[in-house]
């Protein structure tokens, strides 16, 4: 239980304080081409939609950071305020302190906030045995979801992570099945934690009824770094050496978005750092985007700090939808854009 509690401790503290980021923006590679007589009104811009079955005010979710330690009870109710006071999604971190009785609190006090569509997460590892860790069931999985009043639970894939993590659960054989067998008995959606998903990837999540995707793809944290990090703090030089090898693996989450035939919706995370990014998530075919590292900072002081950097993501985003004539996020989602760069590049080669 100590040893949840340092980890997630740490993770928030190297996010804060080290280089966790690969480095080049594919967003930027996503030009939306600029309408120079676009006939809307800034004022009169719709930016709310349906996501999910839930009416938000703009197509954003605040994904999953964290919980089970000290201090995640604050940072999670930042989060849950500002995003309750917007009208936007959230996620949280990993559940499984909360499963285990470590710490329940910092989770479940989302549920003082009117956040319009929250959800839950749970990690397709502990789905399965583990070096002599019991596999999570359905019921364990439902345990996460009421502990928040989930609308929905994030099953998320991190094996990046815990191959470089050194105590990670590296055993992926069974993930399928257990995703599958959750899905039945609970609303999921199949969430990456930065390394995006190659379209053979998805087709077979669509065989098992999850009802999105969330792609966070590569270019945002890598936890690859992140681990790192914690390694070379462990004095663990060979965990860390997979950690620099690995620190810019993945698919970019353009990439994944442009290359997936989106049976089921399609949230963009990983790498989002502005409101521009959010419109050409929506112009790619995202119902909405979604971002975790972006507020950190400021969920570690208040709700009202977390709430101006929202504000600016939204304000960000109605500008981008002025210069493309958009006047609602419908009318976003076919704007013209064209793909340059690396992303341009990855595309040609898949």
């Amino acid at each position: 239980m100590t040893q949840i509690k340092g980890r997630k401790a740490d993770h928030i503290n190297i996010c804060l304080n080290e280089r966790i980021e690969p480095g080049y923006n594919y967003w930027n590679d996503v030009r939306l081409l600029h309408n120079a007589l676009p006939e809307v009104d800034l004022d009169e811009i719709d930016t709310s939609c349906n996501v999910l079955g839930k009416e938000l005010s703009f197509p954003f979710i605040v994904t999953a950071i964290t919980g089970g330690f000290e201090g995640a009870k604050r940072i999670n109710a930042n989060i849950a305020e500002a995003c309750a006071d917007l009208g936007i999604g959230m996620g949280v971190g990993s559940e499984r302190a909360g499963i285990d009785g470590v710490d329940t609190e910092s989770y479940s006090v989302i549920k003082d906030y009117g956040v319009p569509l929250v959800i839950g997460n749970v990690g397709a590892p502990q789905l399965i045995p583990q070096k002599g860790k019991r596999a999570y069931g359905v019921d364990d999985v439902c345990k996460a979801r009421e502990l928040i009043d989930a609308d929905y639970v994030a099953i998320h894939l991190n094996f990046l992570q815990e191959v470089v993590q050194p105590e990670g659960d590296t055993n992926a054989r069974g993930c399928y099945d257990a995703i599958r067998t959750v899905a039945r008995e609970c609303p999921v959606i199949v969430k990456e934690t930065g390394a995006g998903f190659m379209p053979e990837t998805l087709t077979k999540l669509y065989a098992v009824g999850v009802k999105a995707i969330d792609l966070a793809g590569m270019g945002g944290t890598s936890f690859s770094a992140v681990e790192l990090y914690r390694a070379r703090n462990a004095n663990d030089s060979i965990r860390a050496r997979v950690g620099e090898t690995f620190f810019d693996w993945g698919i970019p989450t353009p990439v994944s978005l442009i290359a997936a035939d989106k049976r089921v919706p399609m949230i963009a995370s990983g790498g989002v750092r502005t409101g521009l990014d959010v419109a050409r998530a929506i112009s790619l075919g995202a119902v909405c985007a979604g971002a975790a590292n972006l507020v950190l900072e400021e969920a570690t002081q208040s709700a009202d700090a977390v709430k101006e950097k929202l504000i600016t993501i939204r304000e960000e985003l109605k500008a981008a939808m002025l210069l493309t004539g958009s006047p609602d996020i419908k009318a976003l989602s076919g704007a013209r854009h064209v793909v340059l760069g690396e992303t341009e590049k990855w595309i040609r080669g898949m």
